[in-house]
């Protein structure tokens, strides 16, 4: 059992107030009102039918993820909470997040969500600009965006999150650092920022608007990373920034290839059982199948070739060095099995090895996607 990935949880809920053109998650505008409880005993039962894969492991992280978790009332958030501690062994440290959005109604709720469980408060802003948030879709305005980090920070969470893109509809470079520095003035020992992009299946796919060119956009990731580091945040993963010792665990747990519970509509999980076999996850995406106790829409085993490239696919978006023991501890292979693919990432420059780790080079962090095809199964 020592040698089992560390394990999270991840519970989607599903509904949005309205569809943003961006967004390719799996979220459906709400119709009439949610239906709080129905929704909450639904994932309990698809609790209780994954509960048995958890080998008495204890869950050290939960992120409560949408769609809009925040439309969910403290009622059935302190519910929810409350049975997923009486199925799970629960760290007593637990970080447990929930993405929010900076509507007036959700930030009131935020002090009943945190004596729920909540510790952690994910606020998407995504920008101050009340011309680009009206472009992304977003209904509400920087005020509620600064009012809600105000009253996140205000509550004494662990830690909280602000959300921020870049590279939006005709967006300048000015523009751009202007989002960053009003973010970075409120505060947060998180910050996600990463870059929009279009998703086929999206309004924006099917209409998409004139984004900065590749040379516009590179500017603003290096002045935008340069205000960041000098305002003290670290970057540790392609597009998260935190201060020292405020990563978020439940993310770094993904990119580490831990293994993960997934509860709500579409929610993936990634288990691994005792005999090394790893399984993947989706549960049934639409709301109304979901609550008519359809939970599994499907699962597939991760063939023994596809575990290299799974593996460093996500261990290597982490600017961290990858602890060369893992691979064999998260995957069953021994290292022999990459062996020559190593080598070749070495001759080429996009690691480096010690006795104990791999590390991503600068050229290797320009080339990812050529180094993760070496790991490709033939």
């Amino acid at each position: 059992m020592a040698d089992m990935p560390p394990l999270s949880l991840y519970i989607h809920i599903p509904w949005c107030v309205q569809k943003c053109p961006y967004c390719d998650f799996n979220s459906h505008a709400l119709k009439g009102e949610v239906p709080h409880d129905d929704y909450v005993q639904h994932l309990l039962a698809d609790l209780n039918r994954d509960s048995e894969q958890v080998q008495g492991r204890t869950v050290s992280t939960i992120f409560i993820g949408g769609g809009t978790p925040s439309l969910l009332s403290g009622e059935a958030m302190q519910t929810l909470l409350d049975g997923v501690r009486a199925r799970l062994p629960l760290a007593r440290d637990a970080e447990i997040t929930m993405e929010a959005n900076p509507g007036t109604v959700e930030a009131d709720r935020f002090a009943r969500y945190q004596q729920a469980g909540i510790n952690r408060i994910s606020i998407g802003v995504q920008s101050f600009s009340p011309q680009k948030l009206q472009r992304l879709g977003r209904i509400h305005g920087p005020q509620e965006a600064r009012r809600a980090a105000q009253m996140a920070a205000g509550l004494g969470l662990r830690s909280f999150n602000l959300d921020l893109m870049h590279g939006l509809p005709d967006q300048s470079l000015d523009e751009a650092l202007d989002d960053l520095r009003q973010a970075i003035a409120l505060n947060p020992p998180h910050l996600s920022w990463y870059q929009l992009t279009i998703e086929p299946g999206t309004l924006f796919g099917s209409r998409p608007p004139v984004l900065p060119d590749d040379d516009a956009l590179w500017e603003i990731f290096e002045q935008g990373h340069a205000l960041l580091s000098a305002a003290g945040y670290q970057q540790y993963e392609t597009s998260a920034y935190a201060r020292p010792d405020y990563q978020c665990q439940h993310n770094l747990n993904y990119w580490r290839f831990g293994d993960y519970l997934g509860i709500g509509c579409g929610a993936h999980g990634k288990i691994t059982a005792p005999d090394g076999q790893i399984v993947r996850t989706v549960k049934t995406r639409h709301p109304r199948g979901y609550m008519q106790g359809n939970y599994l829409d499907r699962q597939h085993h991760v063939e023994t070739q596809e575990r290299p490239f799974e593996y460093f696919m996500n261990r290597f978006r982490l600017l961290e060095p990858a602890p060369r023991v893992e691979f064999s501890r998260f995957t069953a292979l021994d290292e022999t099995v990459i062996r020559r693919q190593i080598d070749a990432a070495l001759a080429q420059g996009y690691l480096t090895e010690t006795d104990q780790y791999w590390q991503v080079t600068e050229h290797g962090k320009l080339f990812l996607n050529s180094l993760l095809e070496l790991f490709l199964a033939e």
